[in-house]
This record gives structure tokens, sequence and C-alpha cells, in this order.
């Protein structure tokens, strides 16, 4: 290890140091790359590595899309979509042992392809599912896990913004990410549904079927519930996901029609205010200015981490570990399982994605797969102790369960999410079959690309640990000094 491959050790130590004991994590990136890159890449030369990947990630198309599919989400929680669904849920499968499971995680999956939340879905279900599933003498334990890890599935299912997020900084296609990431969405889905179907019908102590005295007595209601609660969610999902896959328009369209679409859903369901709206945005410009921040702050600091050489010298050492690929793939899955204890997504995608995804390059794994099982990964960010805000945002609604109770259930849901990472690892198809028949048959949307000569504008994509290249335009107008 050469001086300057040990100086960005040293700053990636104290780096999470600094975010262990509370100081913000943006600032903490920010001025410990500005102060380690002054000492060890010639003084001023880190200010227009700063300026230039500042510039560089304001190039980056996809970060368009974020705010609007943020703001889609918060429209979407007033709309009440979610009490409609699990309404309608409820309504329909009122007969079958185990049936309020099968509704939340039903509810879940869906409403997290129409907002793409976790901290207000497991708010919502945990007041809507919470009291039901008491009096209808459910297991605390599994009830609990359901709602946690229901309410994560947002974050995985599109339209996801850790993808959108995730995209540029892997340097590949935010489309082809959603298209991989429905596989070992709806597979988990799935697995979650017979874990907890298959547990209820061997001990229907455990979930037993709606009583027949709350449940519809007529048909017509059952009907008339599943088409207001199902077909606006159907609706808002083909003008969001339906026309990316289509090959209509790009992610950032697709969120503008996504936004514009959840606004007449509130209108439609009688529940727009001016309030309500005016409250959607400050929490969209607060989401936003958090994420775009961070992705800013962690931009710079990759940069100078790679132009340290520290990040080539974690890929070789990564790589020379004597395992096979698989091995050292798991090995690196296993890196970021451990850190989604202690951080959330973000910052895992933004700060320790980028010194990792190497790695993958040099075993020849496609980045799109190991994207999307990396985001199958982060999900048990909120599931994981001690940070495992799904915890918390449930306890705060369901007092009556206790933390070890809920804790208890998660865990449990963890082990299928574990499974989940190994069958796509094992079988990679899983999370490939789908962006590979969209290939195949021409039906991905494609932005028009610019030509960067004539523009004078460098598109180089963030690849991980790999600095932007300045180009002659931004040279002239870099600051000088």
């Amino acid at each position: 290890m050469t001086g300057l491959e040990f100086l960005g050790m040293l700053m990636l130590v104290v780096m999470l140091g600094a975010i262990f004991i509370g100081i913000p994590i943006s600032f903490t990136l920010l001025f410990l790359a500005l102060i380690f890159g002054y000492i060890g890449l010639q003084g001023s030369t880190v200010f227009d590595l700063a300026y230039l990947q500042i510039l560089g990630l304001m190039k980056q198309d996809e970060f368009v899309a974020v705010p609007m599919f943020i703001l889609m989400g918060y429209i979407c929680d007033q709309a009440g979509l979610m009490e409609r669904l699990f309404k309608a849920f409820r309504d329909l499968f009122a007969p079958v042992r185990g049936s309020l499971y099968l509704v939340v995680i039903a509810t879940a999956t869906l409403f997290g392809i129409a907002a793409g939340t976790v901290g207000a879905t497991v708010a919502l279900l945990g007041i809507m599912a919470g009291p039901i599933m008491t009096k209808a003498g459910y297991d605390v334990r599994m009830s609990a896990g359901a709602i946690t890890a229901g309410g994560t599935l947002g974050i995985l299912i599109p339209p996801s913004v850790m993808l959108v997020v995730m995209g540029p900084v892997l340097g590949i296609s935010v489309l082809k990410l959603y298209a991989a990431a429905f596989g070992p969405g709806f597979l988990l889905s799935a697995m979650y549904m017979l874990y907890t179907m298959g547990r209820s019908y061997l001990n229907p102590k455990l979930g037993p079927p709606v009583p027949k005295e709350e449940r519809p007595t007529s048909m017509k209601v059952v009907l008339w519930e599943c088409v207001v609660g199902l077909v606006p969610v159907t609706v808002l999902t083909i003008a969001t996901l339906g026309v990316i896959l289509a090959g209509i328009t790009t992610s950032t369209e697709a969120a503008a029609m996504g936004a514009a679409g959840a606004i007449l859903l509130v209108i439609g369901y009688g529940r727009f205010t001016w309030r309500g709206l005016f409250q959607a945005c400050h929490n969209t410009l607060a989401t936003t200015s958090m994420v775009l921040l961070l992705a800013a702050a962690s931009n710079v600091f990759g940069a100078v981490f790679a132009r340290l050489g520290t990040a080539n010298w974690i890929t070789n050492a990564l790589l020379a570990v004597p395992l096979p690929p698989w091995g050292t793939m798991s090995l690196v899955l296993t890196l970021i399982f451990l850190l989604g204890w202690p951080f959330e997504w973000p910052a895992i995608v933004l700060i320790f994605l980028p010194m990792l995804a190497p790695v993958a390059t040099g075993l020849g794994y496609d980045m799109v797969w190991f994207g999307t099982i990396v985001a199958v990964v982060l999900q048990t960010a909120f599931l994981s102790p001690p940070v495992a805000m799904s915890a918390y945002y449930l306890k705060q609604v369901v007092k009556n369960w206790s933390l070890a109770d809920i804790y208890r259930g998660m865990a449990d849901f963890m082990v299928i999410q574990v499974l989940c990472v190994v069958l796509v690892l094992v079988f990679p198809k899983i999370a490939m079959w789908f962006p590979d028949w969209l290939e195949e048959g021409d039906r991905m949307a494609v932005p028009l690309q610019v030509d960067d000569k004539e523009e004078g504008v460098d598109s180089h994509a963030l690849e991980a640990g790999d600095a932007m290249q300045p180009s002659e335009k931004d040279e002239e107008t870099a600051p000088s000094r």
C-alpha cells in the first residue's frame, strides 16, 4: 500500500467514525474529501475536481425523475389509495385462512408500485391492519413481520427511487434496472405470501379467516370495492411503468406522468386540497434535497477516493481473495448486508457501492444483474437492527405491540430475504429474463443521444470508483485561481 492509498484508507476510516458519532453524512463526505484531497492531490486540484464532479452529476438526466417519483408517492398517500386497496383485498380474501397476511402483503406490493415509499406504507398498514389483526387473534410476531417486510417492497419494486439513484452510480440504464427488479420483487412478495399462508394452513390459530359477521354479504359490494380499489392503481401503473417498458417514454417523462396521474387520482377520490398539495410539494423538496446533496457530496468523495488509488487497492484486494467468482460475490453481498445494519440505502448506494462495483465488473458479472441483487440485499436495511426503521415506524402506530415481538417477526422474514438473494445469485435469469426479453424485441425506450463532440459535453457515466474526466467545455468554465 502506497502513501496515497493509505491516506485514502484513513479518509474512509475517519468518515465512518464521524458518521457513527452523529455528524451529518453529506457534510462529512464533502469536508473530508476537500481536506484529504488537498493534502494528497497537490493542493487546489481537489477544488477543480469537486467542481467537475458536481457539474457532471447535474448532467445526469436520470436524477430529474427523483423529485417526480417522490411527489407521486406523497400524493398517493393523500389519495387514500392504500385504504381502498386494503378494503378491496380484505373483502375478496375474507374466507381464507391467513387472509389478513395475504391482504397486507398484496396491498403493500401494489401500493409499492404506485408510491414506492417505505415509511408511509408501514405506518398506514400498521394503522389499518394492526388493530384488525389483533382483534382477529392473529399472531403478533408474524403480523408485525408481514407489515414491515411488505412495507419495504416499495424500495425494490419499480418505480423505486433507489433504483433511479443506483442507475447513474453504476453507469447503467434505469430502465433496465426497473425491468430486472420485477422478477426478484414479485418473487419476494410471493415468498412472503407462501410463508404466511403455509403457516396459517398448518396452524389455523396463527391466522384465522375473517369472522363471518365482518364479511360483506353481497358479491356486488366485493366487486365494486375491487373496481374502485384496483382499477385506479392499474391505470397509474400503466401511466408510469407501462409506458417505459412499452418503449413510449423514458423514466423522467414517465415520472412526470405518474405525478400528474396521482394528482388526478386524488381529485377523483374527492380528497384534493391545496393545503395537501403544498404539503406534498414541501415534503418532496425536503426529501429530494437530502438525496441530491448526498449524491453530490458522495460523488466528490468517491472521486478523491479513486484518485488517491484506494478504490483500486480495495478492488484488487477483493479480487485476489482465493475464492471462486460466486464466493467473492457472496463476500461482497455479505459486506453490503452488514452495512445495512447501521446505514440506510442512500448512504450505501452513494458511498459504498461505487467502491464495490468494480469487483463485480472484474469478476465478469453483468452490472444490471449486480444492481438488482444489491437492491434485494439493501431491502434489509429497513429490517435489520439496530437502525431497522420499519420497526420504529410500526411501533409508533401500533403501541400495544412490543418492539421485541416486532424485531422477532422481522427476523423471520429476513431469512426469506436471504433465501431470495441466494436464488437470484444461483439463478441470474430470475432478474435478467425480463430486460433480456425487452431488448431482444426492441421494446425498451432508448433516449435520444446527443453527439457529445458537437455539444462539447462529457456524458461519461458515473462509473464506480471513477472520477469524471473534464471535457474541453468544463475546463473553460472551471473557476480559475
